[in-house]
């Protein structure tokens, strides 16, 4: 039996089609995740699949139920912090662990254990709101940790956090996760979904491409990507960036620009000379093997929203 399954999922609002014909499966023990631009669909179907939002039409299981039937195997981690603030961080867990109807020695046992796991232990009694942004995600991220629960969904649970605490929290993330766990990750981060075994890309309410990061990669986008970065963006930049790049594809980023070549390394030089040339000052550049947000624009010629020159 599929941990998850789906099958032509449809959700508007009004005349707005915000999934248009979803097919999906995960399966048991997997680490799945969703990639996509804000605005492609992936946090309602992340809503959806925790039963807090309803869909139109179409099919949706939880290892063989309907959402609504299925809520105590789902462990469902939203955007937004949905810990109580004025809490510790281990009444937190004994006031959701309440809610499951575990209560007394039980309870105090596993919220225990779940803090030693997170690496709370020493913080366990402090107030939520005093938890720096890396603390929050670990001490919501023990909630998977529920008997019971069988699919982990985390919606952009990485953002606002630096890359030290995102390191961990992955870390942390394969830690706890064991095979009858299946994890769903919705984000717009190439570099989070590199952690997921499969990825599937969605766009427009449409899961455009699905495989694991490498073939992704191989498939859709071998050559190279050449960031250049312009202080200001021109068409006569872009018109001369097309014509070294394949296909003639130019992303266009917030400082700057990415087109792509199988021989970035040899391709640069002349791109910096056809651009002194025409006057245009280059601050930097970068040539850098293929990224899934790189797989992403050679499949829509959209960057993803996100993007931008590091």
């Amino acid at each position: 039996m599929h941990s998850v399954f789906v099958q032509n999922l449809k959700k508007s609002y009004g005349d707005q089609k915000v999934l248009d014909g979803i097919n999906l499966i995960v399966e048991e023990g997997e680490f799945y995740a969703l990639m996509g631009p804000n605005g492609s669909g992936k946090s309602t179907l992340s809503s959806i699949m925790a039963s807090v939002t309803k869909f139109d039409s179409g099919i949706l299981e939880i290892h063989g139920k309907k959402p609504e039937q299925a809520r105590e195997m789902i462990a469902y981690i939203p955007q937004e912090n949905f810990s109580v603030p004025q809490l510790s961080g281990r009444e937190n867990l004994l006031y959701f662990a309440s809610i499951l109807g575990i209560g007394g020695r039980d309870a105090r046992g596993l919220v225990n254990q779940m803090l030693e796991k997170v690496g709370l232990t020493k913080d366990a009694d402090k107030q939520f709101s005093h938890y720096s942004g890396g603390m929050k995600k670990r001490l919501e991220l023990a909630t998977a940790q529920f008997p019971g629960v069988r699919v982990l969904i985390l919606d952009e649970p990485t953002t606002g956090l630096d890359p030290a605490a995102r390191r961990d929290f992955f870390t942390l993330l394969r830690n706890i996760k064991h095979d009858q766990t299946s994890i769903l990750l919705i984000t717009h981060l190439g570099s989070d979904a590199e952690s997921a075994s499969r990825v599937g890309l969605i766009h427009k309410g449409k899961i455009i491409a699905e495989g694991t990061p490498a073939t992704l990669r191989t498939q859709y986008a071998p050559e190279e990507s050449i960031t250049i970065e312009t202080p200001t963006q021109s068409s006569d930049c872009e018109a001369i960036l097309k014509a070294f790049s394949d296909g003639q594809k130019v992303a266009q980023l917030q400082n700057g620009y990415r087109i792509y070549s199988r021989d970035g390394g040899q391709v640069l030089p002349e791109v910096i000379k056809a651009l002194n040339q025409a006057g245009i000052t280059v601050n930097r550049t970068e040539v850098a093997k293929p990224t899934l947000e790189d797989v992403f624009f050679k499949l829509t010629e959209q960057p993803m929203q996100e993007v931008q020159i590091q």
